[in-house]
């Protein structure tokens, strides 16, 4: 049972406590912890684990490579792709099945005509895997890369007015996080992209959405954006290993496969290659894990039973107000955002002499590692990063605060 009812003047929604025990009960990570890391490795849910297992054992009792299998395979992945549509408001044709985000960012990055002199432009809150790829990507084909800050200025600057500051005529491609994974910052994607697209020589948007699928409510579609790269083993719940990769569809024929096998071809009447498939398939390779895929459906299918994305999002806002509001009252914390963070990441900093006290992090995530409460800490900026989903409980919000208020004094 979902009841909406007004928090700070919002509108958001709260878990029946019957409901949401119940909900908790079938993630076995929660029996026995408070889990505050969904924005590493969400837990899976049982059915999850048992819908995995449950294929293992019907590809091994009927394959496992035959004819009925491999329809049956076919119609998995077509069955994922369309779940993962309804959650991200896009077309399936246009969704690449990948093994994670890494791989969804590296598919545009690489597929891209890459001259001389071009330039792409990043945040300064970019992962160091997606960075890495960038700084490949330059050294190989000449190309030039900068950074715009969401750090300085956090809460008081416009992203948009920050980005734009640093395009420049050759500058191809804007890569940003939809939802930063170590601030929490939600940025205006459709505002950003709007920008960059309206530019004499328009630039595409590349989306590391590691945090933003499964956190925030998606209409792709209509955001315009270019590339969208995601995965299901965080905020979804689903097992590690599979995610995904949206092409806007007007740009398929315009980013080229770089990693090449038999699940994106097509072939003639002798098996001969003859082309790509026409949507997102062809940047698929080859053979995966294909059990993996009834995981996700399940994890996702539980989630849509509890509630909408909007709903699971208001909740998950709700608990993190919460969690920023008493983290503000213990007077050795800092946050990162000095306003309500608009997504389930919370990062703070711990304080010696006013500074931030990076060794203190470190000691902090251990020592409540040890009673029970999974945190990590982030080395750029240094701090520590509390995760809070839909089905986290006040009561475990209450603990943890208990917790580093009690690990401050000792």
């Amino acid at each position: 049972m979902l009841v909406v009812y007004v928090y700070e003047s919002v509108s958001l929604v709260s878990a029946d406590p019957a409901a949401l025990d119940s909900l908790r009960q079938q993630f076995p990570a929660l029996t026995n912890k408070a889990y505050f890391n969904y924005g590493g490795q969400g837990p899976m849910p049982q059915a999850a684990l048992e819908a995995i297992q449950r294929a293992h054992w019907k590809i091994q009792q009927e394959g496992p490579f035959c004819g009925q299998i491999n329809r049956w395979l076919q119609q998995q992945a077509e069955a994922t792709r369309q779940l993962m549509a309804t959650e991200l408001g896009c077309p399936a044709t246009a969704i690449t099945l990948t093994e994670d985000v890494t791989v969804g960012c590296n598919i545009p990055l690489w597929g891209l005509e890459w001259q001389a002199g071009d330039h792409i432009l990043l945040s300064d809150c970019e992962h160091p895997g997606v960075i890495a790829a960038v700084q490949e990507i330059c050294r190989r084909f000449g190309v030039e890369t900068s950074q715009f800050s969401l750090l300085d200025g956090l809460d008081q600057r416009s992203p948009v007015e920050a980005m734009a500051a640093r395009l420049r005529p050759r500058t191809r491609l804007l890569v940003i996080s939809h939802l930063t994974w170590n601030t929490g910052q939600v940025l205006p994607l459709a505002d950003m992209v709007r920008y960059c697209h309206d530019r004499p020589q328009p630039v595409w948007v590349l989306v590391d959405a590691a945090q933003s699928v499964g956190s925030l409510p998606l209409n792709l579609t209509a955001s315009e954006v270019d590339f969208y790269a995601f995965t299901g083993h965080k905020w979804w719940c689903g097992p590690a290993g599979l995610g995904g990769l949206y092409v806007r569809p007007a740009l398929c024929d315009r980013i080229h496969p770089t990693f090449i096998g038999w699940r994106g071809i097509t072939t003639d009447d002798q098996g001969q290659p003859t082309g790509w498939k026409p949507n997102g398939q062809r940047y698929e390779v080859a053979t995966s894990d294909y059990a993996l895929q009834a995981g996700l459906q399940a994890a996702l299918s539980l989630h849509q039973q509890w509630g909408s994305a909007d709903q699971r999002y208001q909740r998950i806002c709700q608990l993190s107000h919460y969690l920023w509001q008493q983290l503000q009252t213990l007077p050795q914390i800092r946050c990162l955002r000095q306003v309500p963070p608009e997504s389930g990441l919370v990062s703070f900093q711990i304080l010696a002499a006013g500074q931030p006290a990076p060794s203190q992090h470190v000691s902090l995530v251990q020592t409540l590692e040890s009673q029970g409460f999974m945190l990590r800490t982030l080395l750029f900026p240094h701090c520590v990063r509390a995760c809070v989903h839909y089905f986290t409980t006040e009561a475990e919000i209450d603990q943890l605060v208990g917790a580093i208020k009690t690990a401050g004094s000792a």
